[in-house]
């Protein structure tokens, strides 16, 4: 059996990755294990957002290969970090997260969610130091919006939810995975 440990507790994120791997394998257990990015609560560009997804991916592997017994495989299991970011452009501040995969072996594959514009008020906010999650929760009044909707939810007037935004980066972030013969 196919598993798969998400470097987080966050249940939108693991919900995101159970979704596509559910689609991708028949039989798959996807959980959740806590694992620090090493990057800013608020990473401020895609190349520190990867470094964190990457890192929690790794720790993730490392995390579940340590609680195996020895004679286990965990040759079928999977790593996966998630991690949003802010990125600043000519054109505004836009908010995406990177999704990193790692096998056994090494082999990493990344892939993003979109991207859409924040208001110039939150955008403010964060290059004062604020953080988009609770910026989120200060905006509509709400309590843990990170694991909810996200701001995508807020943003795009519930069209497009957190959970269904990630669910495209693991999809890309799995492209070395599910189709190998065009990279290896």
């Amino acid at each position: 059996m196919k598993k798969i440990v998400v470097g987080s507790t966050n249940p939108v994120k693991i919900e995101a990755v159970r979704r596509v791997a559910q689609r991708v394998w028949h039989a798959v257990h996807v959980e959740g294990i806590a694992a620090e990015s090493g990057v800013s609560v608020q990473p401020l560009s895609d190349e520190e957002s990867i470094a964190g997804a990457i890192q929690r991916a790794q720790q993730a592997l490392a995390l579940h290969k340590a609680t195996l017994p020895a004679n286990q495989s965990w040759a079928e299991t999977l790593g996966v970090g998630v991690e949003g970011n802010t990125v600043d452009t000519a054109y505004g501040m836009f908010s995406t997260a990177w999704i990193a995969v790692i096998d056994p072996v090494g082999q990493i594959g990344l892939g993003s969610s979109g991207r859409f514009a924040l208001p110039d008020s939150v955008a403010a906010a964060i290059r004062n130091g604020g953080e988009l999650g609770p910026l989120m929760d200060q905006l509509i009044g709400g309590h843990n919006i990170k694991q909810k909707q996200g701001a995508v939810g807020i943003f795009t007037n519930g069209l497009l939810g957190r959970t269904e935004a990630l669910e495209v980066g693991v999809i890309c972030a799995l492209c070395r995975f599910v189709a190998p013969e065009f990279y290896n």
